[in-house]
């Protein structure tokens, strides 16, 4: 990876948009859910492209690439159905707050649903939070500690949901698709796996 120059006013300032864009998704009540997470990342997403010249060279579509975009998703889909049941029984909540992870977009349709996920919230998300949050905290701090670092600021700005199943679900995520980026040094597999995994847990087999 080619040295990436620190500039920690602009990527402060990403995060604060960021905090802001998931207060208004996830807080606010008006308009439909969907619309506004998908709105939030892409805007995150389009404003990492001009913050990052050249970003052609993060990307890596071949078939080790797709292989590994599914085989991920169908195992972090396994972890969450595993969470979910243990969950369960430790946690009296558990099921109330999943249960209100799903009614957030209550009343959309799963199509609207699975096309907004797969093609613009899953890589628009990753174009933000791995290729460009977590690219330049791991080139300041260092690979794990900016690892680290970005997971916890991803899991944070999803405090506006008020829901600790929501909060470490992000976490968990996060930390998997940060993971992924920090050894493979490519977002495709990564947007692939987190594509086809949100698509599928949201909109086609979901958990709720």
């Amino acid at each position: 990876m080619n040295r990436i120059e620190f500039r920690p006013i602009p990527l402060v300032g990403t995060v604060l948009l960021a905090s802001v864009l998931w207060f208004i998704t996830f807080y606010l009540t008006w308009s439909i859910f969907w619309i506004k997470i998908s709105f939030s990342a892409a805007t995150l997403a389009l404003l990492s492209f001009w913050l990052q010249p050249n970003p052609k060279e993060h990307f890596k579509f071949n078939g080790r690439a797709i292989i590994l975009g599914f085989m991920s998703a169908a195992v972090l889909y396994l972890i969450f159905w595993t969470g979910k049941a243990v969950s369960a029984v430790i946690l009296p909540f558990a099921g109330q707050q999943i249960g209100g992870i799903y009614d957030k977009g209550a009343g959309s349709s799963m199509w609207l649903i699975a096309l907004l996920l797969f093609f613009i919230t899953g890589p628009a998300e990753e174009l933000y939070w791995r290729g460009y949050l977590q690219k330049n905290l791991m080139a300041r701090f260092g690979r794990w500690q900016g690892w680290l670092l970005a997971t916890v600021i991803y899991a944070a700005v999803h405090i506006w949901s008020f829901n600790f199943m929501l909060i470490g679900a992000a976490f968990v995520a996060g930390a998997f698709w940060g993971v992924m980026y920090l050894h493979l040094r490519n977002l495709a597999p990564v947007i692939i796996s987190h594509s086809v995994w949100s698509m599928v847990i949201f909109a086609v087999f979901p958990m709720s």
